[in-house]
């Protein structure tokens, strides 16, 4: 090496020195390698921070020869301006070939996995060992990036799992004070179960990151990456995040269930009680229908919904109770029940009253063509007056043979479409003469339902 040589070298080291003694120190100050001293320690951490601390200490013994190393040369570069050619063969030696002794007590080192210690990497242990500086440099900066992976590693999962842990459990036992105030507890509910398990995960989980902190690190996947390279592993706190969500969402239907359960349980107790009513009038129907129509199957009516009452005075005392978590799938079934049991009554009063209807609307008919008689002027007419006397006998006369009152009413259809249906020929001045308008005489030839067709026709 020329002395131009020489002094790049030298200013190189130099600063290599330098860089070195900040890193370490550093090192020294990083608030995680702080944590992992004064930490009880477990599992991988504990195994690797072993390590770690070992190969920290053999970095400090390292820079100290380097230093001793690159002092020495420097005193042989300030012996002379312009050294000799003995100083530069000697400068030469110092800063490119193996003069750099390592004593035994510091050849031992760490592989490149610092839970793993092996011997040097000049092969096993031995009583001193020689290096160039370059090749110590190389070495301090492997070993210093294998010690911080770990330091930052554990600095980051204590950084961002345990603050959210705690900030976690907090909203834990928020929700489970609000859980207690709904009835919601363990043992007797789901969720008060999964808030119990909640608390349990989250006490260990927290326990097992303070200790071992680098059991909950995904090292990035590339090799090449820079120290501290990769993500705490935040699955299981995610698991129970959502876990809690989920206990969260089941309360605030509780809470919803507390906040509108009055209101519900009357809603229910009205459906009922007009249920109950509508079957009453049904039970009174049949016994007139039974009274006054004969020859008709009438159906049975059922009693009133007792299971159904059962339950809403159960709902009522699970609300004094402050039951909502019992309360509130019980309401959801009597609300779907309760309406269900109002439609089943309804239709059991029209069933029963079906009978009647048809005797109505039998009368009606009947009074109906009678009016259309009169109109024409044929009220008098002795077969119509005596078929209509015998119709009008049957259908108001109890109990009421609504087949023969039918059979009574088509035949009085028949006779008025007999008497009505000539009437069509004539002309229209008779009857004008006759008194009876355009519009009269229309009416009277509007289509009348033949005989046994049932139909209602002018009505």
């Amino acid at each position: 090496m020329d002395r131009e040589e020489v002094d790049r070298a030298l200013s190189r080291l130099g600063a290599e020195h330098e860089a070195i003694e900040t890193s370490l120190l550093a090192l020294q100050d990083h608030a995680g390698r702080r944590l992992l001293e004064g930490a009880e320690l477990t599992g991988a951490t504990k195994r690797r921070w072993a390590s770690t601390e070992q190969l920290i200490s053999l970095l400090w013994a390292h820079f100290d020869v380097y230093t001793e190393a690159l002092g020495e040369a420097r005193s042989v570069r300030a012996r002379r301006r312009w050294p000799s050619r003995d100083d530069l063969v000697e400068l030469t030696d110092l800063l490119r070939g193996p003069r750099v002794t390592i004593p035994g007590s510091t050849v031992a080192a760490a592989g490149p996995d610092p839970s793993e210690p092996s011997p040097g990497l000049t092969g096993p242990a031995r009583l001193s060992e020689q290096l160039s500086m370059e090749q110590l440099v190389d070495r301090m900066n492997t070993w210093y990036a294998q010690a911080l992976d770990v330091v930052v590693a554990a600095d980051a999962v204590w950084s961002a799992l345990p603050a959210r842990i705690d900030l976690l459990s907090a909203e834990l036992q928020r929700t489970r004070s609000l859980a207690h105030s709904v009835g919601v507890r363990p043992g007797e509910h789901p969720a008060g179960d999964d808030l119990e398990r909640i608390t349990a995960e989250l006490t260990a989980l927290r326990a097992e990151v303070v200790s071992d902190p680098l059991a909950f690190w995904n090292p990035a996947a590339s090799a090449s990456s820079a120290p501290g390279g990769g993500r705490p592993d935040t699955s299981r706190y995610d698991r129970e995040a959502r876990a809690l969500e989920d206990v969260r969402r089941e309360i605030e239907a509780v809470l919803a269930v507390r906040q509108d359960a009055e209101r519900r349980l009357l809603a229910v107790r009205d459906l009922l009680s007009r249920a109950d009513r509508t079957l009453t009038e049904a039970r009174q129907a049949r016994g007139e229908v039974l009274a006054k129509i004969a020859a008709s199957e009438v159906p049975a009516v059922s009693g009133p919904p007792t299971v159904l009452h059962e339950q809403l005075a159960a709902a009522a005392d699970y609300r004094r109770r402050s039951q909502w978590h019992r309360l509130s799938p019980l309401l959801d079934r009597l609300e779907e029940r309760s309406e269900e049991e109002l439609i089943r009554a309804r239709e059991s009063l029209t069933a029963v009253t079906a009978p009647l209807a048809v005797r109505a609307e039998l009368r009606g008919r009947l009074d109906a063509y009678k009016a259309k008689i009169a109109r024409h002027g044929m009220a008098e007419d002795p077969l119509l007056t005596e078929r209509y006397d015998v119709a009008r006998r049957m259908l108001w006369s109890a109990p009421c043979d609504l087949r023969a009152a039918e059979a009574a009413v088509l035949r009085y259809q028949a006779a008025a479409a007999e008497v009505l249906v000539p009437r069509r020929a004539e002309p229209a001045d008779r009857a004008a003469a006759a008194g009876d308008s355009p519009g009269a005489v229309g009416d009277a030839a509007s289509p009348v339902d033949s005989p046994g067709s049932g139909g209602e026709g002018g009505t």
